[in-house]
């Protein structure tokens, strides 16, 4: 009885001492046995108990001490005292079975002769009986121990992606992308292959396989590809992307686009941000993506879609810098244009980049902001444009300029426009003082540093800016 008690008190003050709340109630499981056990010793030294009464005490003592002890001693050396969590290699069902494991042990050591007698035939029976339970058992503690995946992570386990939310005695389960719940017996996890998709790391490779005609220079392909998708945020910006020509196949050529991110649940996502950056710049740059071969396709029906004449010549006579100039000079300007598609947020221009061009809204509206902060200091629609100065002087870029909408832009560059001012000398004087006049108005409004910057210079000043950049009567 002395022992039992003092094995109680030990028990609690242990119990007290430790932070971890797993600790803490195995140890009072076990003060209750070590309880137990003493009073079972004082019933039988002081009271008057019959033969087969004492003889049953005296078989459950030992066996409630050494389900006390076991308890006590495995929860003291696997679990962490300070710390309130479990190992994770000995989660509690493993803790639970090792318990059991080690009573089983000291029962069969202490009872021999009388558990023996029961153990043959019960082990058939339990054994036929629950084979495929303890074939989960068994499975689930394999995988409590190995590890190959955690709660949290995004695996395939029987053929279904699906991120594991528990993992239990009998079964593991999974939550689909669609949010379905698989459960998947762990007994099935012995036999298939699992692949997870979170470890060693959780970054994980896209591949989007995208088709170009023929017509178009592979490494011109590559770069379109490249510069569509280099904004994109889901992209690991650690891992650059690849584009790989794959496949000369009947009617395109196939090229596959590898990407990484850490957003698994995101890749039907990524997939859709990739086929449609590069969908609206391969229009802007004139790649086809073929049609199938029932289909005749002729170039020329290709080039009317993506530069329409009449809309670049309706959108420039609505551009004020332009409306000195006569009906036939503005045609001639539209002929030389080029008209882009560019999808709803995608980045037109980037402050700070290099620029030889200017854009002029024919559908759809951009977001000017300034950076940093992301401020939108202006919203321009159709017949509205930005980047001129670029145009006239080479300048970097002065802001940031995004599509709002799906929006179509004609784009003049710098080459262009030269071989347009070197046919039309007179232009250059008319445009420069148009911009001139925007310009101090900017300043005014304080819209752009740039053009506070153009504000300071005089017209002749501007004037000869403009023509040493486009080289137009400059010996």
């Amino acid at each position: 009885m002395l022992v039992g008690l003092a094995l109680v008190v030990l028990a609690l003050v242990m119990r007290s001492a430790s932070l971890n709340r797993h600790v803490r109630g195995r140890l009072a499981t076990s003060a209750f046995a070590f309880a137990a056990y003493a009073v079972m010793a004082a019933a039988r030294n002081e009271l008057q108990l019959s033969p087969s009464l004492q003889e049953q005490l005296g078989f459950a003592q030992p066996l409630v001490l050494s389900f006390g002890l076991i308890t006590a001693i495995t929860a003291l050396l696997i679990n962490p005292w300070r710390i309130d969590r479990l190992p994770d290699r000995f989660p509690t069902i493993v803790q639970d079975t090792i318990v059991i494991a080690l009573f089983a042990i000291a029962a069969t050591l202490i009872l021999q002769d009388k558990i023996f007698a029961t153990t043959a035939v019960g082990a058939v029976v339990i054994g036929f009986a629950l084979q495929d339970t303890l074939g989960n058992l068994f499975a689930g503690l394999a995988v409590q121990i190995e590890k190959p995946f955690r709660v949290g992570q995004w695996v395939n386990i029987a053929g279904k992606d699906g991120m594991v939310t528990e993992v239990t005695w009998r079964a593991t389960k999974i939550r689909t992308k669609m949010g379905n719940f698989v459960i998947v017996p762990n007994s099935a996890l012995a036999r298939d292959t699992i692949t997870n998709y979170s470890e060693p790391t959780d970054e994980t490779r896209i591949e989007v396989e995208i088709a170009a005609s023929y017509d178009a220079a592979p490494n011109d392909v590559k770069h379109v590809i490249l510069e569509a998708i280099k904004d994109e945020p889901l992209i690991l910006k650690t891992h650059p992307p690849e584009v790989l020509l794959t496949e000369f196949s009947e009617s395109s050529i196939t090229y596959r686009v590898r990407t990484w991110t850490r957003e698994f649940a995101l890749d039907e996502i990524i997939r859709d941000h990739i086929r449609s950056a590069v969908y609206y710049a391969f229009r802007r740059n004139g790649i086809v993506i073929p049609f199938p071969m029932q289909v005749q396709l002729f170039k020329e029906d290709v080039v009317a879609r993506v530069l329409d004449p009449v809309a670049a010549g309706t959108a420039l006579a609505s551009v004020s810098i332009f409306s000195a100039l006569s009906d036939e000079q503005r045609a001639e300007l539209a002929r030389i244009t080029r008209m882009g598609l560019y999808a709803a947020h995608e980045t037109v221009v980037r402050r700070g980049e290099p620029g030889s061009s200017m854009f002029i809204v024919a559908r759809g509206a951009v977001s000017v902001t300034l950076e940093p902060g992301g401020a939108e200091v202006a919203r321009l629609g159709p017949g509205n444009f930005f980047g001129e100065m670029s145009l006239l002087t080479g300048e970097p870029r002065s802001a940031t300029v995004a599509a709002v909408t799906d929006s179509e832009l004609l784009e003049i560059t710098a080459e262009s426009f030269r071989r347009f001012v070197l046919d039309n000398p007179a232009v250059v004087d008319q445009i420069t003082a148009k911009v001139a006049a925007r310009s101090a108005e900017l300043h005014e409004r304080r819209v752009s540093d740039a053009a506070a910057a153009v504000a300071t210079d005089t017209s002749q000043t501007f004037l000869g800016r403009v023509r040493r950049f486009l080289r137009v009567g400059v010996n």
